[in-house]
Formats: structure tokens, C-alpha cells, sequence
């Protein structure tokens, strides 16, 4: 999130969908560390610009369905686990590099309103963006308040 309260949303490369950062774990990794890998290599910010305001207690699971599984990969995936984290950017919007990576997630990103990724991610993720926004958002407030 930024300073107004609004949180970054990019749109995938390639596509129409839009959504937050988000990433698998390597077996040798805690969730910050893999948070803070993925948050590279989408965005191109590195620790420094971010503040860790708060994640999750937990897990929180989707499943994908069928028509989204990628049934020529190895293992196959049928939906996430995840950690998920807010972070305070710091920074500058010139710190932003969606293309750091060879093949980038993201082309474009905008500012939007803490509770419009709900109403605008892809449907299957929906309930999952629900669960963790409203574990995320007192955290957000207690935050703001502290400045």
C-alpha cells in the first residue's frame, strides 16, 4: 500500500486479468523470504523500499478450477496456499521494474482503492482476496494511525 492507503494491482502480462504479486516458495524458503524474492522479481523493489505492516495468521487456500489447471506441467497444480503480507511502500514510483525478470508477470500497475481487487480479480480468487483483505485491513488502519 501506498501512503494514501491504496494498494498496487498489476496487470499480467499478456492478458486482461489483473492482480496483486503473488508467488510460489522455494523448499528452502520461510514465506517473508519468498515474499521478498517475488517482490523483485515482479516488481523490481527490494527490501529497503518496503515496510512489513502485517501477513496473514496462516495460510489461506484457493482451488483452481479445472479449465485453469495447467495439465502439461509437472507437478500438476490444482490451486494455492498462501501467506500474504502488506507492505507500506516507501519509495519513489521510479523504484518500480516490472521487467527485471526474462519473462516479466506484470505489464502495467495502477493505485486503486484498498477493496477494489475484490470486486475486480479473476472469479475463482475472489474468496480468497475477501479472506485476506479483512485479516489485512486492521492492520492497515493501525498502521496509518501511527504516522
Amino acid at each position: 500500500m501506498n501512503d494514501e492507503g491504496r494498494v498496487f494491482w498489476a496487470q499480467r502480462s499478456g492478458k486482461d486479468g489483473w492482480q496483486f504479486p503473488q508467488g510460489g516458495m522455494n523448499t528452502d524458503e520461510t514465506p517473508i523470504e519468498a515474499m521478498y524474492r517475488e517482490l523483485r522479481e515482479e516488481t523490481g523493489l527490494t527490501p529497503e523500499m518496503v515496510e512489513v505492516v502485517g501477513s496473514t495468521p496462516g495460510w489461506l487456500r484457493y482451488r483452481l478450477p479445472r479449465k485453469y489447471r495447467r495439465h502439461y506441467s509437472k507437478p500438476l497444480c490444482i490451486g494455492q496456499k498462501q501467506v500474504w503480507f502488506l507492505l507500506r511502500f516507501l519509495g519513489d514510483e521510479s523504484a518500480f521494474s516490472l521487467d527485471i525478470c526474462t519473462n516479466p508477470e506484470f505489464s502495467r500497475y495502477r493505485w486503486v482503492d484498498f477493496w477494489y481487487p475484490v470486486d475486480n480479480v479473476i472469479t475463482f480468487k475472489k474468496e480468497v482476496y475477501q479472506r485476506a483483505l479483512s485479516l489485512l485491513e486492521p492492520m492497515m488502519h493501525s498502521s496509518r494511525q501511527s504516522d
